[in-house]
């Protein structure tokens, strides 16, 4: 792993009804990540943030599409383009890129940036939600639960030509967590190549076998490794504020042990992203500080 983590924050809530998720870099931040980071002997540079449109500056239906529905798309499709370019310089100069949202429509942009023409980037998607629907099978609308399907080519993303990450094959994605789907995008998680374990496969197998095994998938024949970590995959009561909270979730210390795994993978790990605090949902930062402290056992830091 590159010894200098750069922070990119981006205050985007353009993919989720919700607001409030655009205060989470912030929170993020406040919440001592650069110290924690600091104190495993990484060097945090914070590089700003990406700007976002507020919602209240346009209309989220103005780039309609003819088939499905996408609130937003034109936004949030430059929004991604900047955080592709801002993960790619950072990766140029030698740094590590750690990205804080915000909704999780920004994993479209980061896993762009992270991905190398003529390179496989396996990806670890701990999340509640499949984020797998598309325009066409979305109840909403809202792009935060289209992200993985939009890296994946899935739908109208096939051919949107910003979205789609080429070089990211469905066979080394693994969702890990999943306890909320709906029924279109149940349908597309099934009969794709992705692999899946729900919380039924964590309550029977554990935490540590499924992550280790997710972790494998991810990194086998690929040249890098990509992982996302939305909030509310832990059980609201760990993390309350999250933007869209689902019971049921992993404990505290099975996403520490978690974590854990990933470190031990960190000469795979290219790019992370951390999303879904919302700080208006939450009880005096206690879900983003919780975020700073899953971050650092990412980067290493341990028990003993």
């Amino acid at each position: 792993m590159r010894p200098n983590v750069r922070v990119l924050g981006v205050p985007m809530d353009l993919g989720a009804d919700r607001r409030g998720v655009d205060m989470g870099p912030s929170a993020i931040r406040y919440g001592g990540l650069a110290d924690q980071l600091g104190t495993l002997g990484l060097d945090c540079v914070d590089g700003g943030d990406i700007a976002v449109p507020r919602p209240e500056e346009g209309d989220p239906d103005a780039d309609g599409l003819p088939d499905g529905r996408a609130k937003f798309l034109a936004q949030t499709r430059e929004v991604c383009a900047d955080i592709s370019t801002a993960v790619a310089a950072t990766r140029a100069d030698g740094e590590f890129p750690l990205v804080l949202g915000g909704d999780h429509s920004i994993a479209m942009g980061t896993v762009d940036g992270a991905t190398d023409p003529d390179e496989e980037l396996g990806i670890v998607w701990f999340d509640a939600h499949g984020d797998f629907n598309t325009p066409q099978t979305t109840p909403s609308g809202n792009i935060h639960g289209m992200s993985l399907a939009g890296i994946l080519g899935k739908g109208y993303f096939a051919d949107a030509g910003w979205a789609h990450v080429p070089g990211v094959s469905e066979e080394n994605v693994v969702l890990v967590g999943l306890r909320s789907l709906d029924e279109g995008e149940r349908r597309l998680v099934a009969d794709s190549d992705v692999t899946a374990f729900t919380m039924s496969d964590i309550d029977a197998r554990g935490a540590s076998a499924v992550v280790q095994e997710a972790l494998s998938i991810a990194t086998d024949g690929t040249d890098g490794l990509h992982v996302s970590l939305d909030l509310d995959w832990l059980d609201p009561t760990e993390a309350p504020g999250v933007g869209t909270p689902v019971r049921g979730g992993v404990s505290y210390r099975e996403a520490h042990v978690a974590m854990e795994y990933v470190a031990d993978n960190r000469e795979s790990l290219r790019s992370m992203e951390v999303v879904e605090v919302n700080p208006i949902l939450d009880e005096h930062n206690q879900t983003a500080e919780l975020a700073c402290e899953l971050v650092a056992s990412a980067f290493g830091e341990r028990i003993l």
